[in-house]
């Protein structure tokens, strides 16, 4: 039965924030709140804090739980706690710090790593999910995790857990997408996890989108959502020509999410550092490739102003 709905409890657009860190490595509280409030300024109906662009996995509790309690107190717009890791029971544990710090709802990303049967991710988000009164949004992510949750997994869980509200879609294949979208049996909000693919996604019944270029394309990102959904196709196929270099300089080989992103920063004059151990620092000339792409975003910019 398909369950398909507009709604979108979060927003349309939520930016995957990156952590700032000061020039010793240490997490740069203050930073974080100015980018925070940047990005509410800038297009962002919502926050996603400790997320895999918020180089979650090399944080201490504690330094997520700070994370979390500052962005809270900063913004306005709901903030979402990436709560979760590849241990199940130390996932329930932050899940109920984070609930307890004032976040609005959990994204919960696929256990990485272990690459546990569909039985295992199952138990694994309905152990989070049972930990928490707060929204749940599952995260898929099989480039990163190396397990793809099955529909059939996604649909169990929707049958008996009622705060299971969403899914960020990030496996890159909008026709399963759309298979799963004419099965589940109540409404299920898909934000889009791969910035490039927000509008195949939209067009098969996602909500929006949690991103990564929506650190300096939020207000554009938003516009396309909004056009696209109010049956302006053009117009927001224009915008996301425009934003193509974007969503291409946001990760590669070289230079992994969210490194990219913390070099745009460094242009836009904003907080964000260099990234930790295994990402490291930026590779050389990425930092000039930022400066272009911003460039070409702003002559764009300039273009429709001049010519509305």
């Amino acid at each position: 039965m398909s369950a398909i709905s507009r709604s979108a409890s979060f927003g349309r657009v939520l930016t995957a924030m990156v952590t700032p860190f000061t020039p010793d490595g240490e997490v740069d509280i203050a930073g974080t709140v100015e980018l925070a409030r940047y990005l509410v300024d800038h297009g962002n109906d919502g926050l996603v804090v400790c997320g895999s662009t918020g180089e979650s996995s090399v944080l201490t509790d504690d330094e997520r739980v700070e994370l979390w309690e500052a962005v809270v107190g900063a913004v306005s717009v709901p903030v979402i706690a990436g709560s979760t890791s590849n241990d199940t029971l130390h996932s329930v544990e932050l899940t109920k710090r984070a609930e307890a710090a004032g976040v609005a709802g959990i994204l919960a990303v696929t256990p990485y790593y272990n690459r546990p049967a569909q039985s295992g991710i199952e138990s694994h988000f309905r152990a989070v999910a049972r930990a928490t009164s707060l929204p749940v949004i599952l995260y898929d992510i099989p480039i990163r995790s190396g397990r793809k949750i099955a529909s059939e997994t996604v649909l169990r869980l929707l049958s008996s857990e009622a705060n299971i509200i969403g899914l960020k879609d990030a496996t890159g294949e909008p026709a399963a997408t759309a298979r799963l979208m004419n099965q589940v049996p109540r409404p299920l909000e898909i934000y889009c996890g791969d910035d490039g693919l927000t509008l195949p996604l939209l067009s098969v019944g996602a909500v929006g989108l949690i991103g990564v270029a929506s650190h300096w394309t939020g207000e554009e990102c938003r516009e396309m959502i909004e056009l696209f959904l109010t049956g302006e196709v053009d117009a927001a196929l224009e915008i996301n020509r425009a934003l193509l270099d974007s969503f291409a300089f946001e990760s590669a080989d070289d230079a992994p999410n969210p490194i990219p992103t913390k070099e745009m920063l460094r242009v836009l004059g904003l907080p964000g550092g260099s990234c930790r151990l295994p990402l490291g620092d930026a590779p050389v000339g990425l930092l000039e490739r930022a400066k272009q792409v911003l460039a070409d975003l702003d002559s764009w910019r300039l273009g429709r102003t001049t010519h509305a």
